[in-house]
């Protein structure tokens, strides 16, 4: 109510930026360029009026815009893209370009504005890549008989409609995930706790380096198994396999909700055409910081703990990370220093 109060009507249901309406066709792409910096400028406002108020503490504000219109104009950056395909581009490349541009001329705007005792950080958790195909998992396990569907079924629905639990040892869901269908965890289960890590290698070895039979090209770079990647008393809640997949592929439309369908490769005609759950080796996310940092190859992990140390506390022993400040550097700049984590800027390359 403050805020509408201060700055006027804002958006707060959903995803801002209707990205599925122009996936669909309800909009154009000018009028959703129109909507997405509508929204921008929104967060605009709230940032820069708690820029002028807040004196002590930190400020973080997450912009979308850059994730949304990368997700949705990355082909302009890709001109083999099978959603180009559909006939002739009414915009081009220039949409990521101007994105770019009107970022960085928000950081200086958010410089302009900072004293000699503040810090900025800008922060992604992922670039982009493009996203041409898409991978059914759920196709591939039932074709080499890891997924059963039931008798009568050639192809199973969403949510896994259709699909013989009592047969089936693996499944995939989401934009990464593959889980074993273990017994006394899962509903259905089938597979012993005491076979699990077995069939988690057995799958790994397998769609590792999985090839596109249309194109040759290898589909997935690496298959990480859970126990490599995870720590903690959460990690038995995620999934069992994460896929790393290559640049160009991703989980396709139909896989991600557990459909069983025809193929495990076809085109991603859709706008949303960039894509960023891939192998995070290949789309690394970004940090710059007004500070001097002492890593070179800071992690994700790493903010919290520097942040903590700008404000002269304690990091927490259960804390993962570590504080990227030189010793000896600004390490407790003051208690009263002003921190602003501005635009969630993403990896540009073309």
């Amino acid at each position: 109510m403050y805020l509408s109060k201060l700055l006027g009507s804002y958006i707060t249901l959903g995803e801002a930026n209707d990205t599925w309406a122009l996936n669909e066709g309800a909009l154009d792409e000018n009028q959703f360029l129109e909507l997405t910096y509508a929204n921008h400028k929104e967060w605009e406002g709230m940032l820069f009026n708690a820029l002028r108020k807040m004196k002590r503490g930190m400020i973080a504000i997450v912009f979308e815009t850059t994730d949304s219109i990368s997700h949705m104009f990355w082909r302009y950056l890709d001109p083999g893209h099978p959603a180009l395909k559909k006939g002739p581009a009414a915009l081009g490349p220039e949409v990521i370009e101007d994105l770019f541009v009107r970022m960085d001329d928000l950081v200086g705007r958010v410089r302009a504005k900072m004293g000699p005792r503040e810090a900025l950080f800008i922060m992604s958790d992922h670039g982009f890549k493009p996203f041409r195909r898409g991978v059914n998992l759920n196709t591939w396990l039932h074709q080499n008989g890891y997924l059963a569907l039931a008798e009568g079924v050639d192809e199973g629905g969403e949510w896994f409609k259709g699909v013989d639990w009592s047969r089936t040892k693996a499944y995939a869901l989401g934009l990464g995930g593959v889980y074993v269908n273990q017994k006394g965890r899962e509903a259905k289960g089938i597979v012993p706790p005491a076979e699990a890590r077995a069939l988690r290698k057995e799958l790994q070895a397998k769609l590792q380096g999985l090839r596109d039979g249309e194109t040759g090209s290898v589909s997935i770079n690496r298959m990480y198994d859970k126990d490599e990647i995870y720590s903690g008393p959460y990690k038995d809640n995620g999934p069992d396999l994460i896929v790393g997949y290559n640049t160009g592929y991703r989980a396709s439309w139909e896989g991600v909700t557990g459909k069983v369908t025809g193929r495990v490769f076809e085109d991603n005609p859709k706008c949303w055409s960039g894509d960023h759950c891939i192998d995070p080796a290949v789309v690394p996310g970004i940090l710059f910081s007004s500070l001097k940092l002492a890593d070179r190859e800071p992690s994700i992990m790493d903010i919290a703990p520097t942040v903590l140390e700008l404000f002269g506390q304690e990091r927490p022993a259960h804390m993962d990370g570590r504080s990227l400040l030189p010793k000896g550097g600004p390490a407790a700049v003051s208690p009263a220093v002003r921190t602003a984590a501005a635009p969630n800027k993403k990896d540009k390359k073309k």
